[in-house]
């Protein structure tokens, strides 16, 4: 039988089924030994680290990567980063092929003045810091502000928009970092501005997304009457329209058709305007936008400009992924060709193919890059794995490991009526981990 020993760099949704995708090819003639490697001291990514504490229920999907952990040929080596504690170029010469899952965890940057100021974020570091990433345990939030601003208008503006809308109460019963839920409970935030920069048939946003907001209680949804009716007009022109268009736009006008109420908190979107300067002394205080128009179906800028006052800017434009020696980025992905970069050196997920996609998106990503993977393998090499390159003082954190972590997680959000009170702080979780 041949065994070819592959490592996965990046313990979330990509990496998990990249893994199942191997797992899964196995046969009487071939099986893998999989190690999957986390820069974090847990996996899940962005289940873990970027799904809104509101929606537990696509958490779910971490019960499928808990049965792939429990394989008798996975090891997992989290607390272990690439480029730090291993090279790539030393896992590419241990394993018989390396997969990298790493996402896209920077945000993309607006490019403005002003970008740098206190209270200008990007959704990454903001989306982090409520849910409990370590790196950005100590970011400083300032909510006590009427009104925010978020740049994109993509779903993860959507997530952003209602986090800062929802009633506090309803935050409470969620896995949202206790150092955020302290910061949103004094919220005085009462307005909050999405601006995009094209027409609202070119939102990112999906129809379920828009329908969720409009569950919200007490809280106004406003769009102009004036751009959805244009944009109806451009669309009725267009053959095989894309039905998520017509669902988006169905639902932007499900808004207009709401009764006037007095609402305690207000969401306005606001489709072609683009950002030109964040405005303030220190920290944000005001953002100046360019209105944008559609010519022949392209967006263009205008020399009509117009001011909003704001103490919160997040700007939700995308993300980037991170840049290890030896591999190039383009246009927000790893280069790469139908998943593979060079050598026995693979990429799945947003790393992959950009942040496009939702979860279940990347099962079907991993299959067609493991395939590829799979055509690829030669005679197995005589390979040592990860032992042959990490330094043996490394503290990494195993599947036991993590599995202390998340039952304690786990027991003390049972005795506080959550699903769970997420550890952010580096030094604990690694001692939990490895204790």
């Amino acid at each position: 039988m041949d065994i070819y020993r592959v490592a996965i760099v990046g313990a979330g949704p990509a990496g998990y089924f990249a893994a199942q995708s191997l797992f899964k090819a196995q046969s009487t003639n071939r099986t893998f030994l999989i190690d999957m490697i986390e820069r974090l001291p847990t996996p899940w990514g962005l289940v873990r680290s970027g799904v809104a504490p509101d929606h537990q229920k696509i958490k779910t999907v971490s019960k499928v990567f808990e049965n792939i952990a429990k394989q008798d040929n996975f090891r997992l080596f989290a607390n272990t980063e690439l480029g730090k504690d291993i090279s790539l170029k030393d896992l590419s010469e241990v394993y018989d092929a390396v997969i990298l899952a790493t996402g896209a965890s920077g945000g993309k940057k607006l490019g403005i003045k002003g970008e740098e100021l206190q209270n200008s974020f990007s959704a990454a570091e903001f989306v982090s810091w409520y849910n409990a990433h370590p790196d950005f345990t100590n970011l400083k939030v300032n909510l006590e502000t009427e009104t925010a601003i978020i740049i994109g208008s993509g779903n993860v503006a959507i997530d952003v928009a209602r986090m800062l809308l929802i009633d506090y109460e309803k935050l409470e019963i969620t896995d949202i970092a206790q150092h955020a839920l302290s910061i949103f409970k004094g919220s005085k935030i009462r307005e909050v501005i999405i601006c995009g920069r094209r027409a609202p048939e070119n939102a990112a946003f999906t129809s379920v997304e828009l329908r969720n907001l409009i569950k919200l209680e007490n809280i106004e949804i406003s769009v102009s009457h004036k751009q959805l009716k244009e944009s109806n007009l451009r669309i009725s022109k267009v053959k095989d329209l894309d039905r998520e268009v017509e669902n988006n736009l169905h639902a932007m006008s499900m808004v207009l058709n709401q009764s006037s109420k007095s609402f305690k908190r207000k969401l306005e979107i606001k489709f072609l305007v683009t950002p030109l300067e964040i405005k303030g002394v220190n920290h944000v205080e005001e953002v100046i936008f360019a209105i944008n128009k559609v010519n022949d179906g392209k967006v263009e800028i205008t020399n009509e400009f117009f001011s909003l006052k704001a103490g919160l800017v997040i700007s939700a434009i995308g993300y980037e992924p991170i840049k290890y020696q030896g591999i190039e980025i383009k246009n927000g992905r790893i280069e790469n060709i139908a998943g593979h970069i060079k050598d026995n050196i693979y990429v799945v997920g947003w790393a992959k193919r950009g942040s496009v996609g939702v979860i279940g998106t990347n099962k079907s990503d991993a299959t067609d890059v493991v395939d590829l993977l799979i055509k690829d393998l030669k005679v197995p090499k005589k390979v040592t794995g990860i032992e042959g390159v990490l330094q043996s003082n490394h503290k990494f954190i195993n599947q036991i490991g993590w599995e202390k972590i998340n039952a304690s997680e786990v027991i003390s959000g049972e005795l506080s009526g959550k699903p769970r009170i997420k550890e952010s702080d580096w030094n604990r979780l690694i001692n939990l981990g490895t204790t």
